[in-house]
């Protein structure tokens, strides 16, 4: 088996839009079972919408506006990384900094109606995860963090999608003797971003410091309703199975009172 380190690209904006951001750029190193690096690859990719780039990503990637211009669109792009892809006989474990490149691509798939199959069914492995395990770590940090923690020398540029697969994949060789690979994923779609989730742990924290049994009909009422739209039930019953799971996880002893729920943390919608 090939393990594949995977990194994405993507016209992030500042402002609100109806349409999509996308995926501008892939970068992938295949190392083999042995960890040498045997091949690259690298693409941008011209987007349907915002095809000229805000200054913001242009500071970021340094990508420059004349090679988006006559850059393949992502259909042609994500065939020939998956002929590349399929050049390991043995198979492929896919390895990402978070989870957000698997969660771009197979959205561009879907909105280029193409077949997400491949992308649903193919194991991933979050090496950022497995970073924090490996060290007992808490809080996320970014490539450039982790190089810095293991004493690595970066390689390639940050921020282009080649340059931090290159990077990511040295931290993979320094890490791999104290990563569980059996902690691969699939990925799963998820309706509620990572604000909405976090206003469930708030909602808990806050109700049991106000000493008020938490349950999930006031955590709707008092911190989503008026405030995040819970219209799509898929999103209601997740951020519901994430609340579930939250008071599973450190259950306190029950406790009621009539005095009223005080919210003091603004609930915005992303």
């Amino acid at each position: 088996m090939d393990y594949i380190i995977l990194d994405i690209e993507f016209n992030g904006r500042k402002f609100a839009s109806e349409h999509p951001m996308e995926v501008i750029e892939i970068g992938a190193v295949r190392l083999d079972a042995s960890l040498r690096q045997v091949d690259e690859f690298t693409s941008l990719i011209k987007p349907v919408y915002f095809s000229t780039l805000n200054s913001f990503i242009k500071k970021k990637t340094g990508i420059p506006q004349e090679e988006i211009d006559i850059a393949p669109r992502f259909p042609k792009v994500i065939s020939a990384f998956r002929r590349w892809l399929d050049q390991s006989q043995d198979g492929v474990l896919l390895l990402t900094w978070g989870g957000e490149d698997m969660k771009r691509i197979i959205q561009d798939t879907r909105m280029h109606k193409l077949d997400d199959t491949y992308w649903m069914t193919t194991p991933y492995y979050d090496l950022l995860k497995g970073l924090l395990r490996a060290k007992g770590l808490k809080n996320d940090i970014s490539v450039e963090g982790a190089l810095q923690l293991l004493e690595l020398e970066p390689a390639g540029s940050a921020h282009r999608a080649l340059g931090d697969a290159r990077m990511t994949s040295e931290i993979f060789r320094a890490l791999f003797e104290e990563l569980d690979l059996d902690q691969v994923k699939y990925y799963e779609d998820t309706f509620s971003n990572a604000r909405e989730r976090k206003t469930v742990k708030i909602a808990i924290k806050a109700m049991r410091g106000q000493k008020i049994t938490p349950t999930w009909d006031l955590v709707r009422e008092h911190y989503f309703d008026g405030k995040v739209p819970l219209d799509d039930p898929r999103k209601a019953e997740e951020l519901e199975r994430y609340f579930e799971t939250e008071i599973a996880k450190s259950p306190a002893p029950a406790v009621h009172t009539e005095r009223p729920l005080r919210t003091n943390q603004p609930v915005r919608n992303e």
